[in-house]
């Protein structure tokens, strides 16, 4: 899609801030035909050159973008059911379902949901979305485009699965840092000091997140082309990750957990 897009931001707070200032550094959006909803803008929304706050009656834009708490959404949405009857509304609102959003809003809305993730706030994200039968492929490209500018984009088939990208991607970078917390304690334990543990930690995470983004082998190929046989990292694999597969029997039931804890608070 190259046409820029006119948009309607709702939140402008670390997820709606972050969209915006991807989409300006990509030129996604039409900044003179795009505004900006929030009563305590940042500085960033204040500086992007997009309208702040103009009245919504009258106002047409391609999509409405909700970046809003979903314990808001009851009393900010109806708000801008003007706006959203000939726009396209795409929610990144966590656990508020698309029936949910349809039942603020006038029955001719097009609503597509995404769910981002934390890196998202540096252009490093990745995003599914989920699209109902019958919307077009215009409106298909339009949310793609806007959420491309934090990051990768991924198209579920049917809406409980956001569940699962909420438990795989949506809290996967917590599982990341754990393991790199731990990798700090464990240096720390083995007789480093403190300040030399945690740098060798985020640098490991931060290395191996930026390889595995430039090289497209099959994730198995990478941890076997750092694993010599009969080597040191052979070694701690085979504590990690053994013949009990201990850690992959952890991460299944980490993110089955996740999972059924996202259907739950779905509403």
């Amino acid at each position: 899609m190259t046409q820029q897009i006119s948009v309607g931001l709702i939140g402008a707070g670390s997820m709606g801030g972050a969209l915006l200032g991807g989409w300006i550094e990509k030129g996604v959006i039409d900044r003179r035909a795009s505004a900006v909803f929030d009563p305590a803008p940042g500085e960033a929304a204040i500086m992007s050159g997009v309208r702040l706050n103009p009245p919504v009656e009258g106002l047409a834009v391609d999509a409405v973008v909700a970046a809003i708490k979903p314990q808001s959404a009851d009393d900010v949405l109806p708000a801008f059911a003007a706006m959203a009857t000939s726009a396209l509304l795409v929610s990144v609102m966590a656990g508020f379902s698309v029936a949910s959003i349809a039942a603020l809003l006038p029955p001719s809305t097009r609503i597509i949901r995404a769910m981002p993730n934390l890196p998202a706030a540096i252009g490093a994200g990745v995003t599914a979305l989920y699209a109902p039968p019958g919307l077009s492929s215009g409106d298909r490209a339009c949310a793609e485009a806007l959420m491309r500018a934090v990051g990768d984009v991924v198209w579920v088939g049917a809406e409980h699965e956001i569940d699962i990208v909420t438990a795989v991607s949506g809290s996967g970078p917590a599982y990341f840092f754990l393991l790199a917390e731990a990798l700090a304690e464990a240096a720390r334990a083995a007789g480093l000091d403190d300040a030399s543990s945690k740098t060798l930690a985020r640098a490991t995470l931060a290395g191996a997140g930026a390889f595995v983004k430039s090289d497209a082998r099959p994730l198995a190929d990478l941890r076997r082309a750092v694993t010599s046989p009969g080597g040191t990292t052979a070694a701690a694999l085979n504590i990690l990750d053994g013949d009990s597969k201990a850690l992959r029997s952890l991460i299944n039931a980490a993110v089955e957990a996740a999972r059924m804890r996202a259907k739950a608070l779905t509403h």
